[in-house]
Order: C-alpha cells, then structure tokens, then sequence
C-alpha cells in the first residue's frame, strides 16, 4: 500500500531553523572577535617596530654626541620629526591608529631615557611608566632594552 506524504513532512521545522540560525550566528560573532584581536595584534606588533626605529636613532644620536637628547629637546609625545635625532631617521614614525601615543623623556645629564607605547592587546595588564596625563606605558625600551 502507497503512504501519502503531506507538504508538511517535507518542511523544515521552525526549530531547526532556529538552530541553524543560530549556530552561523555564533560562528560570525567568533570570527568577528578573533579578527578584531588579530588586528590590535598586528598595530602593536608596528607599534613596537616603531618603537626600536626610534631607539635604534637614539642611539646613534649617542654615538655622536657621548648623550642622548637632553629632556627640554624631547620630553613628552613623539611627533615628526623627533627634534634631536631628525638626521638619523627620515619620518618619526606614527601610531598606526591614533596620532601621539609614542612617548619619550631622558634625565637632565643624557645618560638614559625611556620610550613608552601603550598597547591595545595588553590592555592594562602591565604599567612601566607614565605616558603622558592618565595613561600608562604597558611596554617600555631603554638604552638596555624592554622593560
């Protein structure tokens, strides 16, 4: 004997559609995420490029003049071009989302200085100075490296 089927047994249900629905929804909202991380990700990793440009022009600042930038030349947020060292680089470099997040300042004799970024991925989960008002450094460089 011959069944006979209904338009309605051939039909999605409503549940499984919500299912469905609801799994590429979840699916969209992790890759959203994960690319968004990967994004600050990559303009930390320039920011820290950045950061060893400008400390490698520091240092052959130093190499001709026995010191670094006095802090009245420099101190305060880097902008282009960065006075004491504009011979050894040609464009002080910018943060690749806001314009003034590179800091820098040296003591009175130019024996150290400090360079500070802040960092989007690392978001207050490290402080290794003052950049400047209210926001902390989370990665810092000397004449000796990271700190």
């Amino acid at each position: 004997m011959k069944t006979i089927h209904n338009k309605m047994d051939r039909a999605f249900t409503l549940i499984e559609i919500l299912v469905v629905v609801t799994i590429i929804g979840l699916i969209t909202i992790a890759g959203i995420i994960s690319y968004s991380q990967f994004l600050k990700q990559s303009r930390d990793a320039k920011r820290k490029a950045d950061i060893e440009l400008i400390r490698g022009a520091l240092e052959m600042y130093r190499s001709n003049n026995n010191k670094y930038p006095q802090p009245a030349e420099v101190t305060g947020s880097i902008k282009d071009p960065l006075p004491a060292t504009n011979i050894y680089i040609n464009k002080t470099p910018s943060d690749p989302k806001s314009p003034s997040v590179y800091w820098f300042t040296s003591d009175i004799a130019g024996s150290t200085y400090t360079l500070g970024i802040k960092l989007e991925s690392q978001a207050g989960t490290s402080s290794c100075g003052d950049c400047g008002g209210a926001v902390v450094c989370d990665y810092c460089m000397g004449p000796y490296g990271q700190y």
